[in-house]
């Protein structure tokens, strides 16, 4: 017998991948969460039927959510991530020779535990890591209440349902702006050019009517809808175009982000840079 996974991107497309087997299943008080073996991608995290990484193609959303920004600012010694419970993102935040502190701002317990339990290559960073200090709190809540206190905030979220809407929002976005220093960056994922075009209008817009400088890039993630995935940066005063080359940190492990990719990623083919007119 043969058994498959899909997730139903849209009503009218989904992606299915042939699996070996069930890892691990539970409902936690915000979400189900599963995790699976598949053949094509290797362990998958699966919360409420999406998606969210996998060992095999992982490498490109974390590398491009974390890189791009902490080489835009001069000096990211502080950095926050709001989501990113697996810990991808801040196993790449922790590369960075000048970041002194990375703070992972989780709302789910349980996907931090079951991501170091079964995707421990991802997640090698939340166990012990000196630089890495993990709260279990809202995100939105946290950014209230912390004022001028980080250089990057990256937004590490899930698709906009259920209480991820707010991350969304441009009053969150607000509260971001404020919970950044004088000179600080933030970047969110704002999804697929192909299916959610209002989400990335949308969010360019509000996190524009608070930075200064709002840039859009993109990188390719297999699994993700459509497979092509945007991101949306926000900077109060650095321009990651006016970055010089020669100053980009590109770890060794790197298997996606360089310095070529970093300006590259802005150059928005002709369909995704009509969606920011």
């Amino acid at each position: 017998m043969e058994l498959w996974f899909t997730e139903k991107q849209t009503p009218n497309v989904g992606i299915t991948c042939k699996i070996t087997r069930t890892l691990h299943t539970e409902t936690t008080p915000f979400q189900e969460l599963a995790v699976i073996e598949t053949l094509q991608f290797g362990r998958m995290l699966v919360l409420d039927g999406m998606v969210q990484t996998t060992v095999v193609d992982e490498f490109v959303y974390h590398e491009m959510i974390a890189h791009v920004a902490l080489n835009t600012h001069p000096n990211p010694e502080k950095v926050m991530v709001i989501g990113g419970g697996d810990g991808g993102t801040i196993r790449e935040i922790v590369k960075h020779p000048k970041v002194k502190k990375a703070v992972l701002v989780e709302i789910d317990e349980r996907v931090i535990e079951v991501s170091k339990q079964y995707l421990p290559e991802i997640a090698v960073a939340l166990m012990g890591n000196p630089k890495v200090e993990v709260r279990v709190e809202d995100g939105i809540k946290h950014v209230k209440e912390h004022k001028g206190e980080y250089d990057v905030i990256i937004i590490d979220s899930t698709e906009p349902v259920g209480p991820a809407v707010e991350l969304f929002s441009e009053d969150f976005y607000k509260n971001v702006y404020e919970s950044l220093k004088d000179d600080g960056i933030m970047v969110a994922q704002t999804e697929s050019p192909f299916f959610n075009r209002d989400i990335i209008k949308n969010s360019f817009t509000r996190i524009g009517k608070n930075f200064p400088i709002t840039r859009l890039y993109f990188a390719t993630v297999p699994t993700y809808p459509s497979g092509v995935w945007t991101f949306t940066l926000g900077s109060k005063k650095y321009d990651p175009l006016a970055v010089k080359k020669e100053d980009i940190f590109v770890d060794p492990s790197n298997k996606y982000y360089n310095a070529e990719v970093h300006f590259g990623a802005f150059m928005l083919p002709n369909f995704i840079a009509e969606i920011i007119k």
